[in-house]
């Protein structure tokens, strides 16, 4: 299911694998296997989720395989492609350019004449909560072995919404699960990276700490 806007030399295909088998192993052990979205089970398991690996390694560049995927899944069936996730493995990898080029995801929303029809959440690695530390287990409901832009279905979040009347209280009972695992229990899901990421040992031995 891995997309590329460029064939690749079959080195960067294997890695292409790796990357995609990370993240659904993330998927599974954390998303699904903690609960952290009850929506999340479902497109898994009807295969509706659809997996692309960027070779970007800049910012013009995701907006490229941005611009692409956003226009494929509005065309998509719903069906077969409920969701995207845009895998990062080579570009964003701060996390404060990545949270800036979500700005320009929102605005290409609008330009595509999208809005309210397409949304983009985000997933990333180092990823933060405003006033909180970087080895703070919170932050872990949004950390992801790669930065991933997902890219969602308005209609779909409404329908699922409508099927978890308590959806206003998910953030808060995920705040309750982490914080009952822990860091190290974070550590030993084994959801991080196989391929390089900058800064995530460094991140991995803060948690640590």
């Amino acid at each position: 299911m891995t997309d590329t806007h460029a064939a690749p030399a079959p080195a960067d295909e294997a890695l292409h694998q790796v990357v995609m088998a990370d993240t659904v192993n993330w998927l599974e052990k954390a998303v699904i296997g903690l609960n952290l979205c009850p929506f999340a089970k479902g497109v898994h398991v009807k295969d509706q989720i659809h997996y692309v690996v960027s070779d970007a390694q800049d910012a013009e560049a995701v907006a490229h395989d941005l611009h692409r995927e956003l226009e494929a899944l509005a065309e998509a069936n719903p069906d077969k492609r409920d969701t995207t996730l845009l895998i990062l493995p080579y570009a964003l990898h701060d996390f404060l350019d990545f949270n800036d080029f979500l700005e320009i995801a929102d605005e290409m929303i609008e330009e595509l004449d999208l809005g309210g029809i397409l949304q983009v959440a985000s997933f990333h690695p180092l990823f933060q909560f405003e006033g909180t530390t970087v080895d703070d287990v919170t932050n872990c409901t949004n950390r992801s072995p790669y930065p991933i832009l997902h890219l969602l279905r308005e209609e779909s979040i409404d329908k699922a919404v409508e099927a978890f009347p308590e959806a206003d209280a998910i953030y808060e009972k995920n705040m309750e699960t982490l914080d009952a695992l822990g860091l190290e229990g974070w550590l030993d899901l084994g959801v991080g990276p196989r391929c390089p990421f900058p800064h995530q040992d460094a991140a991995s031995s803060k948690a640590k700490e």
